[in-house]
């Protein structure tokens, strides 16, 4: 059986009519830039993610980029945060001047360890940035409070993890802001690119709102230097529709895992990842360990079955940070998940059947 690593068809195809419907009220209205929808988003988000904002961006890169924008981060500062996410989780910081300082993950979670990052604060340190990996949230708690006690912001990459839940709080609604990432991929994904930032900070929510569009708060009187980093309003429509959805959805996914975990679970030389008993982990991927990891990928391909690595290369050894000096061995946990992770399919739109091909293709 064949078992693609995504199937965003078999997602669309029962809500075409809705989408359409929806894309089409945009069409009839030509109002295409920060409208009634992307206003209608951002309180939907807001009260979806439990927090007082959110705004509306361009993308989730952008969402980062932004909220450093809004903290004031400048050339010579410093932002504690994971070797081990998506590039633009340091790019971000990199791209302000400003240095990634980087410290070890947790071995089962994959998040940022809090026990490593108060070693690494500077008198140069402006911010922490934890990413919830995966879909799961890092744990919150224990970096809130190392940041209360040095006065720093806490930004939380939660492009991967809408509806993840630490002790019933949301991700996105713990630190001073919460990014988000609406690529199509996502678990709330959109038919293009858009992101949003959620916050608590009525004067950052603010700022945000005049940095992503050029700094006016009134068309052509400049009160901030900002930039073009509005979300549109047909991602707007598309996203309000399927956030109707995403509980759902998420659902579909955590059973999926626990169907992979009851069939895995004697396999020998998988790893199946690991879920905090106190968290919602919303499952954006299923990612095993497993030796010999590049040989179970051509394995899994010679069977019509869909895997992926996130991340085969761990920031601190991207070429593009070579100045930072980081070396091979400075991260080993991250550097040893970086040659053992494997996606698997996650989607919630899997059959049992399709979960038991996978499952008996990796036996």
């Amino acid at each position: 059986m064949r078992v693609p690593l995504l199937d965003l068809r078999a997602q669309y195809a029962p809500i075409r009519y809705e989408i359409r419907t929806a894309i089409d009220r945009v069409l009839e209205s030509q109002h295409f830039i920060l409208g009634p929808e992307v206003e209608q988003l951002e309180r939907e988000i807001a009260a979806y993610s439990g927090c007082s904002h959110a705004i509306g961006l361009s993308s989730g890169t952008d969402a980062l980029h932004v909220a450093f924008m809004a903290i004031d981060l400048k050339p010579g500062d410093e932002v504690i945060t994971t070797p081990y996410s998506f590039f633009s989780t340091a790019a971000e910081i990199a791209r302000l001047g400003a240095r990634p300082v980087f410290t070890e993950i947790d071995r089962k979670t994959y998040n940022i360890d809090p026990a490593g990052i108060e070693a690494k604060i500077s008198s140069r340190t402006r911010a922490i940035l934890p990413v919830h990996l995966f879909g799961q949230m890092a744990d919150m708690p224990a970096i809130m409070e190392i940041a209360r006690k040095y006065n720093l912001r806490v930004i939380e990459d939660a492009a991967q993890a809408i509806g993840a839940e630490w002790n019933g709080q949301r991700a996105g609604s713990i630190g001073d802001l919460g990014c988000f990432s609406f690529y199509p991929t996502k678990n709330l994904g959109g038919y293009g690119d858009g992101g949003m930032i959620t916050t608590n900070n009525a004067a950052l929510a603010e700022k945000i709102r005049l940095l992503r569009n050029h700094g006016f708060k009134t068309k052509y009187h400049n009160e901030i230097l900002g930039g073009n980093f509005r979300l549109d309003e047909i991602q707007a429509a598309v996203l309000r529709v399927k956030l109707k959805y995403l509980d759902v959805w998420t659902e579909g996914r955590r059973r999926n895992a626990a169907l992979y975990r009851k069939s895995l679970l004697q396999t020998r030389r998988v790893e199946l990842p690991f879920e905090q008993p106190n968290s919602r982990h919303i499952y954006h991927q299923f990612v095993i360990r497993v030796e010999r990891r590049d040989e179970m990928m051509a394995n899994l391909r010679e069977r019509g079955i869909g895997s992926d690595v996130y991340y085969p290369i761990p920031i601190h050894l991207q070429r593009s940070f070579g100045t930072l000096g980081y070396r091979a061995g400075d991260f080993p946990i991250s550097e040893a998940l970086a040659n053992e992770s494997l996606a698997l399919p996650i989607y919630s739109e899997l059959t049992p059947a399709m979960i038991l091909s996978v499952c008996q293709a990796l036996n």
